[in-house]
């Protein structure tokens, strides 16, 4: 047993916008659209951010490696140094200024790459969404002199 509601000829001839189908889409996309624009917002935003943070990660990978060559602390800065500006310059996604930390602890050296995002496109809705902090630190560790 179903339930209709059936209107009067009258109502519907005296109401036509019950029968009308012009501007529907308007207003379903004046309801929606925002919302879809934000959800849209917020993807390319944190799909950049996760993009960089990964960049970051394997420039650092890549400045431990070129370091371990170094003779001295001072060498191993300086071409871990070298190898992170090459690393940036290849990214064209990545506009901001990064700085290069090389610390060793016994036979491990540990390169911190800090990298500032605020310049990056990413960073363009940041009034408008939440959005994670511009700097994004990763570290690489490798052990000098090979296996103990």
């Amino acid at each position: 047993m179903g339930f209709s509601l059936r209107l009067s000829r009258g109502f519907v001839a005296r109401h036509g916008f019950i029968a009308a189908k012009r501007g529907t889409a308007a207003v379903e996309f004046a309801l929606v659209g925002p919302v879809l624009l934000l959800l849209m917002s917020g993807i390319f935003t944190y799909g950049g951010y996760f993009l960089t943070a990964h960049t970051v990660q394997q420039i650092s990978n890549d400045a431990a490696r070129a370091a371990i060559a170094g003779l001295s602390d001072d060498e191993r800065l300086t071409l871990a140094q070298d190898t992170v500006r090459v690393g940036m310059a290849d990214q064209s996604h990545m506009r901001g200024e990064s700085q290069v930390n090389v610390q060793r602890d016994g036979s491990m050296l540990r390169v911190r790459v800090t990298y500032d995002a605020r310049e990056d496109i990413y960073w363009a809705f940041e009034g408008l969404l939440p959005v994670p902090r511009p700097e994004i630190s990763r570290v690489a560790t490798i052990r000098l002199g090979g296996l103990p």
